[in-house]
């Protein structure tokens, strides 16, 4: 492997302090998403589930635009590259917000929602390399968890602020989402001429099995989350209560994994393949308590098991991938460990689509048992491995 293009650039808490600040507000656009375009869509269409549509072009594009858009950008700066991305990303946003207000066809905002997307993937892959840049290794666990904490803090407040935006005008909704999703292109610290583009000999493909371990990890545990989050309301209803009450599943979900993200943070030290197996089985024994749909007690208890090892091993997947690809790929695999994550949210929401409730968490249960074992596997395969 080669060595490292640059040595970290952090001098002081200011750097560090912004990329927080711009990890936290990059996430805005897709935690708020999901209200403020079904407000959009009931407002143009009068179905509010239309702005589904929306999310799902936005999720695919993703999907879809990681890996190629994050090869465009390997000869330029990779600060430069991010701002660009989320210069595009937040010009798509401001143009559905026009084209709403102008009441144009529906269409053209999914289309819109779609081009957003697609640099959603690859600017996420740059903006976790810039922190290499930032931080020693030493720091990056703590960092990393201080980051996770706080992106469950985003994804908690945004839908709210969405929906009491959305109260006044949905139009203006998805025009501060925009606003604020475009901070990291005003605030990410420079990271010189550091670039990340491919040297010879680097192999021609980061799926290789060590990656793609993780990678299934990623998808399992988006799965898992997603369940929960897409499938709150539904339970909600289940158990006899009104679609408001969706709140005990999601609130004890995102506070265990706040909490989860603070503990990685105090601990500061990248876990041992045994603890990560003890987490993915924690993972799978959440998602087994909630599809067996004993009680609202235990369904609550099983979304703190699943958030509670949430960030510790979203952690754990992104300190992997450090180690695992190329210095000068590492936005490539960033960008590969996100698009992992929304095919599991994809996944799950296929379930949730074709089959019930209830059948939708077996297979998302069944999906983790899977991963849990592979890693076991793995591990058993591989006992002097260091992680």
């Amino acid at each position: 492997m080669s060595a490292d293009v640059s040595p970290p650039l952090s001098s002081g808490r200011g750097p560090l302090l912004r990329w927080f600040i711009s990890s936290s507000a990059f996430g805005v656009p897709q935690a708020a998403g999901p209200i403020a375009f079904s407000l959009v869509a009931l407002s143009l269409t009068g179905e509010a589930t239309d702005g589904a549509a929306m999310m799902l072009a936005m999720t695919l594009a993703q999907v879809a635009g990681a890996i190629p858009i994050a090869r465009l950008g390997g000869s330029l700066p990779i600060a430069t590259v991010l701002r660009v991305l989320v210069v595009i990303r937040t010009l798509a946003l401001v143009s559905i917000a026009l084209l709403a207000a102008y009441e144009a066809s529906f269409t053209w905002l999914i289309v819109l929602a779609a081009v957003a997307g697609s640099v959603n993937g690859a600017a996420h892959g740059y903006l976790r390399a810039v922190l290499n840049h930032l931080a020693p290794a030493s720091r990056l666990p703590r960092t990393l968890g201080i980051a996770a904490t706080l992106n469950e803090l985003t994804f908690v407040l945004a839908p709210v602020a969405a929906s009491g935006l959305g109260t006044v005008s949905p139009v203006f909704a998805v025009l501060v989402l925009a606003v604020v999703g475009a901070l990291p292109a005003l605030l990410i610290p420079s990271t010189g001429s550091t670039h990340v583009a491919a040297v010879h000999g680097l192999p021609a493909s980061l799926l290789r099995p060590s990656i793609l371990l993780w990678l299934m990890c990623a998808a399992g545990g988006g799965a898992a989350v997603a369940a929960i989050e897409i499938g709150a309301v539904a339970l909600a209803l289940n158990f006899g209560y009104e679609p408001a009450l969706a709140i005990l599943f999601t609130v004890p979900l995102c506070l265990a994994s706040v909490s989860g993200g603070i503990w990685v943070s105090v601990r500061n030290r990248m876990a041992t393949r045994k603890t990560v197996l003890a987490q993915l089985f924690i993972m799978t024994l959440g998602s087994a308590l909630a599809a067996l749909d004993l009680s609202v007690a235990t369904t609550v208890i099983a979304t703190v098991l699943i958030g509670s090892v949430l960030a510790p091993l979203s952690t754990y997947y992104s300190l992997r991938l450090d180690t695992l690809a190329p210095p000068q790929r590492r936005a490539e695999a960033f960008a590969l460990l996100r698009t992992a994550n929304a095919m599991g949210v994809i996944f799950t929401s296929a379930a949730l689509t074709v089959v019930s409730l209830s059948m939708a968490l077996m297979v998302v249960t069944g999906l983790m048992i899977v991963v849990t074992a592979v890693v076991g596997v793995a591990s058993v395969r591989r006992p002097a491995s260091p992680a």
